[in-house]
């Protein structure tokens, strides 16, 4: 169940930070509140996975999900650049969130 959680909090780490985006700056409320309940969510399940993963791989793997989800949305959403030289960093995240996936022992 370890997984589970910190692969939704990883989700909700994209989820929060482009309804950060949507608050222009915590200017919008609806989009502020959002973000805020969010944040909290991915937070709470991070904690939860961190039960029984290590810290090291539990927090690179958040990370990871949320920084390419972020550059995915980006591109597809919100229309921003896809270069090539963009598009190689985050394939080596990706690789990174495997090995570290497949590195811990649980």
């Amino acid at each position: 169940m370890a997984w589970i959680y910190l692969v939704i909090a990883g989700i909700l780490e994209v989820a929060w930070a482009y309804s950060m985006k949507l608050s222009e700056g915590f200017s919008r409320p609806w989009p502020t509140a959002l973000t805020l309940v969010l944040m909290i969510a991915s937070f709470g399940l991070l904690s939860i996975s961190m039960r029984s993963l290590p810290l090291g791989t539990a927090y690179t793997i958040w990370t990871g999900i949320g920084a390419v989800g972020a550059f995915v949305v980006g591109i597809l959403v919100l229309g921003e650049q896809a270069s090539l030289m963009r598009i190689a960093a985050g394939a080596l995240i990706v690789c990174g969130i495997v090995l570290m996936k497949r590195s811990s022992p649980h």
